[in-house]
């Protein structure tokens, strides 16, 4: 498989392998010293095929030596290491042509949006959560200080707009009314577009009603007068009968 992997993809290098977990498997250690053949530091993917929270469904690890203070034999475990998910322009071309032929066109563009904005918010909220346990752990004094995570903070915060400046508050406040119109009319027209099918629906069922009234009478009419029929046939027969006698 290696050979056949370097005959397609000469340019690239075997860096570790993966499974669909979802968590760390007792025999991974094991299949991790075989990929040492090819890598002297395999690092393993766990993929999560059924992911249950928001984010990327992979977890990565390498192998470390983990040394007891009680004097015995070292052990090997694995370590979390921080990832990402990448493509070339290749494979994201690959990637949108599959994506259009499985897209379920019974779900509209603003139904994808709305969607993706969902999910994007509840992951906005996740990842404040984590903040702020992050920092309620380091008021605490359970966690410490990370610089690196403190500066990336005071970024975040430095990016975010300064509503105490005339001109940035009445700017937001324009544009969240005109957001707040347009929902408005939104809301109105939909409420007019449905009280009208409500009003053509019933039309429809008074017209279907009428109309299956005007069916029975008639049928009872049609049979009155076949009964008629019948009736006044049965004394011409029975005068016909006594003149043969």
């Amino acid at each position: 498989m290696r050979e056949m992997f370097k005959k397609v993809n000469a340019k690239e290098r075997l860096v570790g392998w993966y499974h669909n977990g979802p968590k760390l498997r007792s025999s991974d250690l094991q299949i991790n010293e075989l990929f040492k053949k090819y890598t002297p530091n395999p690092v393993l993917v766990v993929i999560d095929v059924q992911p249950k929270v928001i984010g990327l469904p992979t977890n990565a690890y390498f192998a470390v030596e983990e040394i007891h203070d009680d004097g015995t034999a070292a052990t090997k475990t694995f370590e979390h290491v921080s990832s990402e998910i990448g493509a070339e322009e290749a494979e994201e071309i690959g990637v949108e042509h599959l994506l259009r032929d499985i897209k379920d066109n019974t779900i509209g563009t603003l139904a994808t949006r709305v969607t993706h904005q969902l999910t994007s918010l509840r992951g906005l909220a996740e990842r404040l959560a984590d903040i702020r346990t992050y920092l309620e752990q380091v008021l605490d004094n359970k966690l410490p200080v990370n610089s690196e995570i403190i500066q990336n903070l005071q970024d975040i915060f430095n990016l975010l707009p300064n509503l105490t400046i005339p001109d940035d508050s009445s700017a937001f406040t324009v544009q969240t009314n005109d957001e707040y119109a347009l929902i408005y009319v939104s809301s109105m027209a939909r409420a007019i577009i449905a009280l009208h099918d409500l009003i053509n629906n019933k039309i429809e069922n008074r017209e279907a009603e009428l109309s299956a009234d005007a069916s029975a009478i008639e049928a009872k009419n049609t049979t009155d007068t076949q009964a008629a029929s019948t009736d006044a046939a049965q004394p011409a027969d029975s005068k016909d009968a006594a003149k043969s006698t």
